[in-house]
């Protein structure tokens, strides 16, 4: 009780700084009228979108469900913020291609992208078809491509940009029956790697964010079985786990003026987790 206890203190204590920064003058960042691209409304990709929104920038998020789509545009009206919702699957080949160029048209160009769409299916390695591993890299990583390339080619051609997409723990961690997801991570870290060794001359940083356990859709259905949350916290020095609010702020950092010399890294959020 005691141990449960303090894990929800520690919960608030990091939820309270969360929203003290999100009422201060986010005007350091440098991102008023930046032009921001979300590939995915909900968990982490929703958090992120509502923290840009909130640091001035201009959002457009696109998500192949309608429903997710509405329910946050109501959000982003409720914060004023200028927006646009876009439905499409980033599975298809040259949606990518499709939904940069249709987030140019609308914001008269496009400085940040943000990728983060991601499935998962816990079994071991043996249990899985070829089709069933072909559906999680296609979401996970083809996406990243199609996605990046597309606006790669816009930010090179402009001179400036800012690229990011959601990496995991998993990406480096042997995590038992994460086979094709923790392939298709470790193959995004080492996409963006490549991307930002062939976009730096052109002013164009690219880097991948690596949360630990953090509470999202994803991850709601593995959390409800008997124990595991409890055992996911014993792994992580924090003790607790991670919120999609935790995430905004390396986000919004790497995409800020302030990041201008960073690129091909993978920023660990974690809670300490990769450290044991």
């Amino acid at each position: 009780m005691k141990s449960h206890r303090k894990r929800e203190e520690a919960m608030m204590a990091a939820q309270n700084i969360v929203d003290a920064e999100r009422s201060t003058d986010a005007g350091w960042l440098g991102l008023q009228g930046s032009r921001v691209l979300i590939a995915g409304g909900g968990g982490i990709g929703g958090a992120c979108a509502l923290a840009f929104a909130g640091a001035g920038a201009s959002v457009a998020v696109v998500d192949r469900d309608a429903r997710v789509l509405e329910s946050f545009g109501a959000e982003l009206t409720a914060l004023g913020a200028h927006h646009e919702l876009i439905q499409a699957d980033l599975t298809e080949h040259g949606s990518g291609t499709r939904v940069v160029a249709e987030v140019v048209e609308r914001f008269g160009g496009l400085d940040v992208l943000l990728h983060a769409v991601g499935i998962n299916d816990r079994r071991p390695i043996l249990e899985f078809t070829e089709d069933e591993w072909d559906h999680i890299l296609r979401v996970n990583l083809s996406s990243v491509f199609g996605l990046a390339q597309a606006a790669g080619r816009h930010m090179v051609e402009q001179g400036h940009g800012r690229v990011l997409a959601l990496s995991s723990v998993s990406g480096l961690l042997a995590h038992h029956s994460h086979g094709p997801y923790a392939a298709s991570k470790g193959g995004i870290n080492q996409l963006l790697r490549v991307m930002a060794r062939e976009w730096a001359s052109s002013g164009v940083t690219v880097n991948a964010l690596a949360p630990g356990y953090v509470e999202t859709p994803l991850t709601a259905g593995e959390l409800a079985k008997p124990g595991k949350r409890e055992n996911l916290e014993s792994l992580v020095p924090a003790g607790r786990l991670g919120t999609p609010d935790e995430i905004t702020g390396p986000a919004l950092f790497l995409s800020s003026r302030h990041a201008g010399f960073i690129t091909g890294h993978v920023m660990y959020i974690d809670g300490g987790r990769t450290l044991v």
